[in-house]
């Protein structure tokens, strides 16, 4: 527990330590904290929460820096957040105006990365049975086919097939009648079964075809299942507390490249309310050791839908990210209750 003096100590240091990003001394705290004691106190409170593991003196100064911990204690007591003004939300939820699900969480994951200038992340919404409206082949060249899958909501899915041998696109447009017709509405884990049965409605020569389109259907939907859109990865390049160690900044971009390690962190806190915040070590990625991600779920009509965050450097002015992360989570959801 630490008392007043030593808690508008500590966030003093962090405030000044976000805005400048450069250890803060006694003079400095005594000048931004308004409190009127002496340097010489002052350093003995620092002393003292640098015991305890909140502050850290780098070698090339005499000044202090937050650990992590430090980070923790600041989100969790100290913070101070103020909500957006009203006139502010409504300018937000104007840039939420997509006609499809798909448009919708591209633009909310590079509205996120503009306001705070990190990374943004939404995870797709999970789809228990992911059906199909309409499938279309369209005959770019010899052996080269579109597969043109089109969902419910107005979301189309592009493959390029390479098949065994040319069709004309009266074979092609047949075939992709074929499947509209039996196969609309119809869950993917259902066609497998359905087409072993009714393939012989088609000509022989169209077998290959189809399974090749049910195929690269499979997979395009099965990376929609569980997947996340992320915008704005390349703001982190120039942000010097991450571009100091390549190394890390390499395992960071893995990270979001493989997705798997990342979905699991968004994913642990889905189904708890409000927003929550991951400092360095807490998110047990090493390749975020440096990093803080700030999520909030979303959802509709009581269901939660999936997740969103901002991922950015231990250094951000949390006061600021946390209710864009907030708002922007509300937003999305109420913009979801149009499809």
């Amino acid at each position: 527990m630490l008392n007043d003096r030593a808690q508008i100590l500590l966030k003093t240091l962090v405030d000044r330590y976000i805005s400048d990003g450069q250890p803060v001394g006694s003079r400095a705290l005594q000048q931004y904290s308004g409190l009127e004691v002496s340097p010489a106190t002052i350093r003995n409170v620092m002393s003292d929460l640098e015991e305890m593991g909140l502050v850290a003196s780098p070698h090339t100064s005499a000044g202090r820096v937050p650990t992590a911990l430090g980070f923790r204690l600041f989100i969790d007591k100290l913070m101070v957040v103020q909500p957006l003004d009203t006139a502010r939300v409504q300018k937000l939820e104007s840039k939420l105006q997509p006609d499809n699900i798909s448009r919708l969480i591209t633009q909310t994951s590079t509205l996120l990365s503009e306001l705070t200038q990190f990374a943004g992340v939404v995870v797709t919404p999970k789809r228990a049975a992911i059906t199909v409206r309409q499938i279309e082949f369209l005959r770019l060249g010899e052996k080269r086919v579109l597969l043109i899958i089109v969902m419910p909501d107005g979301e189309v899915e592009n493959r390029v097939l390479l098949t065994h041998k040319d069709y004309t696109q009266a074979q092609l447009t047949e075939a992709g009648n074929f499947l509209s017709q039996h196969y609309a509405d119809c869950a993917f884990q259902d066609i497998h079964q359905r087409m072993q049965a009714e393939l012989h409605q088609l000509q022989h020569e169209l077998h290959a075809l189809m399974s090749a389109a049910i195929s690269a259907s499979d997979e395009a939907i099965s990376r929609k299942a569980q997947d996340y859109v992320i915008s704005g990865e390349r703001k982190l390049l120039h942000i010097d507390d991450l571009a100091a160690n390549m190394n890390k900044l390499r395992g960071l971009f893995n990270v979001f490249e493989q997705k798997t390690e990342l979905l699991h962190l968004l994913e642990a806190g889905r189904n708890a309310p409000g927003v929550h915040i991951f400092v360095g070590k807490e998110s047990g990625l090493d390749e975020l050791d440096e990093c803080s991600v700030i999520s909030a779920s979303y959802g509709n009509e009581g269901k939660i839908l999936g997740t969103l965050a901002v991922v950015g450097p231990k250094r951000m002015d949390y006061e600021r990210v946390v209710p864009i992360v907030d708002v922007t989570a509300r937003l999305l959801s109420n913009a979801l209750t149009h499809f």
